[in-house]
């Protein structure tokens, strides 16, 4: 059966195999650099707002990763996990905490859990045979983090108190 392409095809590599999960890499930072545009449009602290744009940048960088190579330099993912600890350690919250709070908070945790299946993706991708660069890895997980942190941080800002949550399954 021949596959149909439109003229209007709105990226060259929608019609890629099924089991071809490059394509799917790709729509994913897709989405999460687009969500963490629009995160940024609903913070007006500057500091946040800029960080987030090289956010949203490193994310592009890593797009077409498997593809091609992998061109986030260490420098960036040290920069990157200075910004988690530096998160972590404003952080009173240590635990789980429910998904909820603020408008911004609330788009920090949807993008914790884009990052997440980012690395289901990826770990999907190694177990086909394929090789992943550490480092992107390293970067998806922390990304996961940071959009926690950040979701923690904004709640505060806005001044709105998490809620813990307990799981009756996980001791």
């Amino acid at each position: 059966m021949a596959l149909y392409r439109s003229p209007y095809e709105a990226y060259p590599f929608l019609c890629d195999a099924d089991d071809d999960l490059r394509c799917d890499f790709e729509l994913l930072t897709d989405e999460l650099a687009s969500a963490a545009g629009l995160l940024r449009s609903q913070i007006t602290e500057q500091t946040l707002a800029e960080e987030l744009l090289w956010i949203c940048e490193l994310i592009y960088h890593i797009n077409p990763t498997l593809r091609t190579s992998f061109t986030v330099t260490e420098d960036e993912i040290v920069r990157l996990v200075s910004i988690v600890e530096r998160l972590q350690a404003e952080s009173e919250v240590h635990g789980f905490v429910l998904p909820c709070g603020c408008e911004s908070a609330c788009t920090a945790h949807l993008l914790r859990v884009k990052a997440k299946c980012l690395v289901r993706l990826l770990y999907r991708y190694l177990q086909r045979g394929y090789e992943v660069p550490d480092g992107l890895l390293d970067l998806c997980n922390l990304l996961s983090g940071y959009f926690f942190l950040l979701a923690l941080k904004l709640n505060v800002l806005n001044g709105v108190k998490e809620r813990g949550y307990h799981s009756r399954n996980y001791r």
